[in-house]
């Protein structure tokens, strides 16, 4: 059963897979002095928590519309918090989406008001053991970001009030168009997520030290990896 499936038609649809969740704890004071106006800091424990997080985006097109070669598979690797607007709905606040389509970061950047950066990207699956090596290097920069990882284990859901359930059962996402100092809130459907342990036998914290969280080379105190969904993407509105 998808969560709080919204009442309005989806203006996309896409698959996501091979996804890797790396979270560190953090200061809530500093994640919240990087928000915009109208959203606070969610927390789980008194810890705010910041996420990296790479998988494969598949089959993204337009509802209604067939999957387009060359187009709608990609990359993507991004950084997220998680908040909570006036109304006290959960959500996920982005600080970058790094993609390898640019037709992806220009629709993005331009209908979504979120923070796509276009970067070289590259990934292979392991057949025989189900190990991902992914990388990225952003446009302008120089140090390329590794991971190598692979789920193992049994999947499961992540049960209510557990720190699983609250970094990765989240629903809304917000985005602000800074020059008009607007906020944005749109929603995903898709099944909840099906998790399960990650050997990561390599990773970088690079894209949280672009983002301005330097982990200073602490690993992350959580990591886990999660089985593919089908995703719905409704229509941004303004949040109030």
């Amino acid at each position: 059963m998808e969560r709080d499936r919204p009442a309005a038609r989806p203006v996309m649809r896409q698959e996501w897979t091979n996804l890797l969740f790396l979270h560190w704890a953090w200061d809530a004071g500093q994640v919240q002095r990087t928000l915009p106006a109208g959203l606070t800091v969610d927390t789980f424990e008194g810890r705010a928590w910041i996420g990296l997080v790479p998988f494969f985006m598949r089959r993204v097109r337009l509802a209604g519309s067939p999957a387009v070669p060359g187009v709608s598979d990609f990359l993507e690797l991004n950084v997220r918090t998680y908040v909570h607007d006036a109304h006290g709905r959960p959500g996920v606040w982005f600080y970058s989406l790094d993609c390898n389509q640019w037709l992806a970061v220009k629709v993005a950047r331009t209908f979504f008001h979120l923070p796509y950066e276009h970067a070289a990207m590259a990934a292979a699956v392991d057949a025989a053991t189900g190990t991902v090596d992914y990388s990225a290097c952003r446009r302008g920069q120089e140090r390329e970001s590794r991971f190598r990882y692979r789920a193992t284990g049994e999947r499961h859901g992540a049960p209510a009030g557990t720190l699983e359930f609250f970094l990765v059962e989240r629903y809304t996402l917000f985005a602000h168009e800074p020059r008009r100092n607007r906020l944005f809130t749109g929603r995903v459907a898709h099944a909840p997520y099906q998790i399960g342990a990650a050997e990561v036998t390599a990773a970088d914290d690079t894209m949280l030290r672009l983002a301005g969280f330097d982990p200073a080379g602490r690993a992350p105190e959580h990591a886990c990896a999660a089985a593919a969904v089908d995703v719905e993407i409704f229509p941004l509105k303004r949040a109030g």
